[in-house]
């Protein structure tokens, strides 16, 4: 302890030197300064020393620094709290005590850069949803020392509603979990589908630097060559009745662009446009590509060029994404200079919530690489895989043809897996979830694609408490306490069940974050292989 107080003293910047030192010192300080202390928050900066700790339900950021020195003004200079001495085996120190919340966590991004969210293009990533505000350390246990870069601050603003919180809650969680496990090789803060620019402005106001894009409703299914209801006089009607000016080309000029074009796609089987192909493309995603190229030019006026990333997705629409209209909808952009880094198509078969995958893999397998072969044309972005939780029939096929060049996007897993440690520890507060989720379900289901049967799944009366868990491993279990999550947090404004859950999670913080590492420890294991 004493070495690493000499290191806080002579203004070093510096962790501890290992998990022993790390916990001798916070013993120290949780003895000193009252609350639990987490040892892998433990940072010396500045002649301070930095820590975050626990006490209750609340958690406190405390900063020490020597009593008789005026060590740590520099970088304590952001931060407002109650100041105090304490009393440490080295003496007498200074104490500024620091309630957790939104001043502290801006205050902590710029004294340590590290805690703010990065960009991630060129790098491994991941996406990991947090819809509590305590997954990021289980999420950060399961990608590190892998290089993969984690989305720790990732939500879309259709749950941001449903769990009553704010773009600013999402990413000052994510800081608070980033500094209380150490975490300092990067994050992302992914504003994902968004539809607006009111959402674009909301996300760009709280730091996010990741920004998906939806524009599925702007995406005609009823042109999808699937479903194949329109004759071609229709499908050229539609053609041209786009909004060519946003487009900023012409109808003509794009006919002949395409006319008779063949685009090699290396292994995968060439893409021929002929008329119909492009007729259908342009009109199941020409607005939608109008629409992608006004969100992008909105966000180069809000935070400026080079300054934000880019994921478009269409995944939730009706039919499958073809080859040849990710290559319509990457062409078309990419003449509009749009810049992205990852793309989502509606892959075939179905990406269900909290389920493995539903359709034919080998179709699936021939199609992605096709996808990843347009992906090469344009740049080598990213194919993200939305919905991807509990894909694990995916993977291996997906990082065997893709490896980093795939982006797999999780989020109710990990309120799944939360639920997971509920029905081990809290058995009364599980069943009650259960029950009401049933009653939900069939409300709830309305904005997903899912398929699960309500009588397939049990009463929790019916159950003994060792078969509670059970239900999170059956596919329709899983779904519909999956899809509930936004009825269970909100329920009774909130006092039903949130409160409950979150202080059962806190109470069984290291359950859960060894739940989370094992879990999404399974979802990267095949990428990093």
């Amino acid at each position: 302890m004493k070495r690493f107080w000499q290191k806080v003293v002579s203004g070093q910047s510096a962790q501890p030197q290992d998990a022993a030192e790390a916990a001798a010192m916070a013993g120290a300080l949780t003895q000193a300064a009252g609350g639990q202390v987490y040892p892998e928050s433990l940072l010396a900066e500045g002649g301070a020393l930095f820590a975050l700790a626990r006490q209750d339900a609340e958690r406190r950021l405390l900063i020490l620094w020597p009593a008789r020195k005026d060590g740590g003004r520099a970088v304590t200079r952001h931060f407002k709290g109650q100041t105090g001495e304490a009393d440490l085996a080295v003496g007498q120190v200074g104490l500024l005590d620091v309630p957790v919340g939104p001043p502290a966590a801006a205050a902590l991004r710029k004294t340590f850069p590290w805690t703010a969210p990065q960009a991630v293009a060129g790098r491994p990533s991941i996406g990991l949803g947090d819809r509590l505000g305590l997954a990021t350390p289980g999420h950060v246990r399961a990608v590190r020392g892998t290089l993969y870069v984690p989305m720790l601050a990732q939500q879309s603003i259709r749950e941001m509603s449903r769990t009553q919180r704010s773009p600013q809650d999402v990413l000052d969680d994510a800081t608070w979990g980033v500094f209380q496990t150490g975490f300092r090789t990067g994050y992302g803060a992914d504003a994902d589908h968004l539809k607006n620019t009111e959402d674009i402005d909301r996300c760009a106001a709280a730091g996010f630097t990741y920004f998906t894009v939806d524009p599925g409703d702007h995406v005609d299914n009823t042109a999808a060559a699937n479903l194949d209801i329109l004759a071609p006089d229709a499908l050229a009607d539609k053609f041209d009745a786009l909004p060519w000016q946003a487009l900023e080309t012409t109808a003509a000029d794009t006919r002949r662009e395409y006319a008779a074009r063949r685009v090699d796609l290396g292994g995968a089987e060439p893409l021929a446009f002929t008329e119909v192909v492009l007729h259908r493309a342009g009109a199941k995603y020409g607005r939608a590509v109008a629409h992608v190229a006004a969100m992008y030019r909105h966000l180069v006026r809000r935070l400026g060029e080079g300054k934000f990333e880019l994921e478009i997705s269409v995944d939730e629409t009706d039919a499958p994404t073809t080859a040849a209209e990710h290559f319509y909808v990457a062409r078309e952009l990419h003449r509009m200079g749009v810049r992205w880094v990852s793309l989502a198509p509606r892959f075939v078969g179905r990406f269900e919530k909290g389920v493995d995958y539903v359709g034919d893999l080998a179709e699936l397998e021939r199609t992605f690489q096709a996808h990843l072969a347009v992906a090469e044309r344009f740049g080598d972005y990213k194919l993200s895989l939305h919905s991807g939780s509990d894909k694990f029939s995916v993977y291996e096929m997906a990082a065997r043809h893709g490896g980093r060049r795939v982006h797999v996007k999780t989020a109710g897993t990990s309120y799944l897996e939360a639920l997971r440690v509920v029905a081990a520890n809290e058995s009364a507060l599980f069943r009650e979830i259960l029950d009401f989720a049933r009653c939900r379900y069939e409300t709830d289901k309305a904005t997903y694609h899912v398929s699960a049967n309500l009588h397939r799944v049990p009463v929790a009366c019916v159950l003994a408490d060792w078969q509670l868990a059970g239900v999170l491993d059956a596919f329709d279990g899983r779904q519909v306490l999956h899809v509930t999550f936004g009825s269970v947090l909100t329920a009774g404004e909130g006092k039903r069940f949130r409160a409950r859950l979150l202080d059962a999670l806190r109470q069984h913080e290291e359950a859960y974050a060894e739940a989370l590492a094992k879990h999404i420890g399974r979802h990267v294991a095949p990428f990093v292989k």
